[in-house]
């Protein structure tokens, strides 16, 4: 039998709520949360987020359809404080440094209600936040934490204290999170659905494995837990003064010399493992100039007394084995949906980093990323005959396209030649769609 919704007998859909929103922290915060305001915001963003269903199979299309079904019992069980949620699904995904990430995907009504909650926590314990703190808060994105700590290299805190906490997401201790959630919020049945969302555990195999700690990524909860969590450090560095950008738990402190920064690193490593529980990655962990280091991707350079922002090369290393991928030979597939690939994954990429000075090593690899694209055609067009007939066809002289079609040498040598240069040249690929990163940059500059 379909539950009921209304007293009127129409389902309750999150939108025909009608509490009205109370200010503070008190016994009726679990009242705003499943305000009809609140839950219209929540499923908007949830959709518009998309994502992989959970353990129920559950997609995003059909949350809205569920919830006219389900949403008076479910509402009903979070007012209640009853509300049990289900175990997450673990996905692994490979770390760029090796290894693999751990995430968990909760169900699509899971990901509803958290929502809801961070839409309804966030006023709540975001200001009081440091303000060296960047990650995952309204109004701050990682460029704030990249010039923040330029301008800490540029006062002459030239060394760096680079801190990595080893499986921080896996280790988070559940009673000291919740003490700390607890200091703001008096609500018991909030506090009960986050403790509830900690312990749901993660299905593997079909198996649901207990989580006694830890809270997974994946949630849209999980962020603000852990500036929750993270928040008695940034208050602690505060307090011993020191100048220090932290983006989740990418954690970098500036000193104006080594000794400095050993003295440093030995007091937060006693503070992060005796107060919070938590560890720090000694072989990720280091104190150095921050011209050797990384910081969300980007790293620093000294040029006639000034630091500027370069790419890291880790990151420019991911973005060649990445554009290696999309142009493998071996991947078959028509030129348009490789170009369509390659300009969706290196718009949001320059997009990221037109933060950096980059303007001639974007050159360089633009050179680079056509000359693979000149070997893949170059494979596809295979034969000797068709190689003839492309090459005519791309106005090449007569007597390059003999050359050029009978040469044995292999496809990469054969992109770099002047034939193949001449029939698919920067003109040909810009009319095809491909992106040049280093014009796209160009204009990103200009927009700053």
């Amino acid at each position: 039998m379909k539950p009921r919704g209304t007293t009127e007998g129409r389902s309750a859909h999150p939108a025909q709520t009608t509490e009205t929103s109370h200010e503070g922290s008190g016994s009726s915060l679990m009242e705003r949360v499943v305000a009809r305001e609140n839950m219209w915001a929540a499923l908007r963003r949830v959709e518009r987020n998309g994502g992989a269903p959970g353990v129920d199979g559950i997609t995003v299309k059909s949350l809205r359809d569920y919830l006219r079904e389900n949403w008076a019992q479910i509402r009903d069980r979070l007012l209640k404080g009853t509300y049990t949620p289900e175990p997450v699904r673990r996905v692994e995904i490979p770390k760029p440094s090796g290894g693999k990430r751990l995430l968990g995907i909760p169900t699509v009504v899971d990901r509803l209600i958290q929502q809801a909650l961070l839409q309804v926590l966030t006023p709540i314990f975001d200001p009081t936040f440091s303000e060296s703190s960047f990650g995952f808060r309204p109004g701050r994105k990682a460029h704030d934490a990249v010039k923040r700590a330029r301008q800490y290299v540029e006062e002459g805190h030239t060394w760096v204290v680079d801190i990595d906490l080893e499986k921080f997401f896996d280790r988070v201790n559940h009673d000291k999170l919740m003490a700390r959630v607890a200091r703001r919020v008096e609500d018991k049945r909030v506090l009960r659905l986050i403790r509830a969302y900690l312990n749901a555990g993660v299905m593997v195999n079909g198996v649901v494995m207990v989580s006694e700690e830890g809270t997974p990524q994946g949630g849209p909860l999980s962020p603000l837990l852990a500036n929750i969590m993270l928040d008695d450090l940034d208050k602690e560095l505060e307090r011993r003064g020191h100048r220090f950008v932290r983006y989740a738990d990418d954690c970098n402190i500036y000193v104006r010399s080594r000794r400095a920064g050993e003295r440093v690193m030995a007091g937060v490593r006693q503070f992060l493992q005796e107060r919070l529980k938590l560890k720090v990655n000694e072989s990720k962990s280091a104190v150095d100039r921050p011209w050797r280091l990384k910081f969300l991707g980007f790293s620093m350079y000294r040029l006639q007394g000034k630091t500027g922002i370069r790419i890291a090369p880790e990151s420019l290393k991911r973005l060649k084995e990445k554009i290696r991928d999309l142009t493998s030979r071996s991947r078959s597939q028509a030129q348009k949906e490789r170009i369509k690939a390659l300009n969706e994954y290196l718009m949001g990429w320059v997009t990221y980093f037109s933060l950096a000075d980059a303007q001639t090593i974007l050159l360089t690899i633009d050179q680079w990323l056509r000359r693979r694209m000149r070997m893949v055609a170059w494979k596809q067009w295979k034969r000797y005959r068709t190689r003839v007939r492309e090459l005519r066809a791309h106005g090449v002289p007569e007597w390059q396209v003999r050359k050029a079609a009978g040469a044995r040498r292999g496809c990469w040598f054969v992109a770099g030649s002047a034939a193949l240069n001449k029939a698919l040249g920067n003109a040909y690929w810009q009319a095809q769609g491909l992106m040049s990163l280093s014009e796209r940059y160009q204009l990103l500059r200009q927009a700053r």
